[in-house]
């Protein structure tokens, strides 16, 4: 599975562009260079090349980083918004008390002290590291997967397209991880009288509900997380491309790591906004779900009706946009600390520009 994922990922066009082109020779002479080499930019270099990568690009050892990257990236940033998810989730399962944000705040200050803005963030901090692991290493994986199926002009012409099947892809994998934490959060976050400890939470659950009560929240978990997932990663990918094209005055070559870092956030938090709208109903199921015991996705879709389904948009807004900000920004800086290979927007092939020059003559 690993070797055909590395040979996959040689082949793939969002490799780095910057490859050194060796040629190869034997006794008889010199022999072709393979199809898959970029001979254009045989004479180019850049920064990232020049310092040298910690590994090779689609390696298992990338893919063990990446996730790795992935798991700061979310267990931190998620863990860092508590306050903010705990009065989101309170407005959403009991909008009658927590009417907004900010009586929201006063009121969990007020009955719980400073000390409550933190209730669920063991949970949260494991179920999104757990998270965190598999969106972004799987993404890895099924970016370069699906790139090598489609070939490299067609990974191109329907890139976005890619970066939704892979982000996807990878996300349903996550969720599965996820869905106990979120689960437990829910409770100690939303349910009055409930522990406020993880280890007294998970064998309560147990009893009262068997492995049911960890996953009943699966499929509205999947209805929230992979809109969220395709946004959060196609809007990124475009953006950022978007950026390098017309906002930002030089190639991304010749931007500091500081600069590329920047441009980065930027293009998260963009990408955020959309997240947290397109995902903001299927949220509110899961906070209402895993309140009420034996309700199901449509129960609660109805008794909260189309008014109920969008309580909280804002602070969700608010909070997700940061959030996606910060998660692409560390992932990025790991990448950058950790010198793991990180290629430019994809540009188009040369194979392409030629079939294009040919239509136009």
């Amino acid at each position: 599975m690993i070797r055909s994922l590395y040979e996959t990922a040689k082949a793939n066009p969002f490799c780095s562009p910057l490859q050194v082109a060796h040629c190869e020779s034997d006794t008889h002479g010199l022999k072709s260079p393979s199809p898959h080499r970029n001979i254009s930019a045989a004479a180019a270099s850049s920064k990232d090349s020049v310092q040298g990568n910690s590994c090779e690009f689609g390696s298992a050892k990338y893919y063990a980083l990446c996730g790795f990257g992935g798991i700061l990236s979310c267990g931190l940033t998620h863990t860092a918004v508590v306050p903010l998810d705990l009065v989101k989730c309170r407005i959403q399962v009991n909008p009658d008390k927590f009417k907004n944000i900010f009586t929201g705040f006063r009121i969990t200050y007020r009955e719980d002290g400073f000390k409550g803005l933190g209730r669920g963030w063991a949970p949260t901090f494991i179920g999104y590291s757990l998270q965190g692991l598999g969106k972004f290493g799987f993404y890895e994986v099924f970016k370069i997967f699906y790139g090598n199926m489609l070939g490299e002009e067609n990974a191109f012409l329907w890139r976005t397209s890619l970066y939704l099947a892979a982000s996807a892809s990878a996300e349903f994998f996550a969720d599965i991880a996820l869905a106990p934490m979120e689960a437990c959060k829910v409770r100690i976050q939303t349910q009055p009288g409930w522990t406020n400890q993880l280890r007294l939470t998970v064998p309560i659950i147990m009893k009262e509900e068997g492995w049911w009560g960890f996953y009943k929240g699966i499929t509205p978990l999947w209805a929230r997380q992979i809109p969220y997932t395709m946004m959060k990663f196609a809007c990124f990918e475009r953006t950022l491309e978007a950026l390098y094209k017309y906002v930002v005055p030089k190639k991304r070559d010749e931007c500091s790591k500081g600069e590329q870092l920047i441009v980065t956030f930027a293009a998260g938090y963009i990408a955020g906004v959309f997240c947290a709208i397109v995902s903001h109903p299927a949220d509110t199921i899961v906070s209402k779900l895993n309140q009420d015991k034996g309700s199901t996705a449509v129960d609660v879709a109805k008794k909260l009706g189309m008014r109920g389904l969008w309580k909280g948009l804002l602070p969700r807004i608010i909070m997700i946009g940061t959030l996606t900000a910060a998660q692409w920004f560390i992932y990025d800086g790991v990448k950058v600390y950790l010198r793991l290979p990180r290629p430019p927007p994809p540009e188009m092939p040369e194979s392409l520009k030629k079939k294009l020059a040919i239509k136009q003559e």
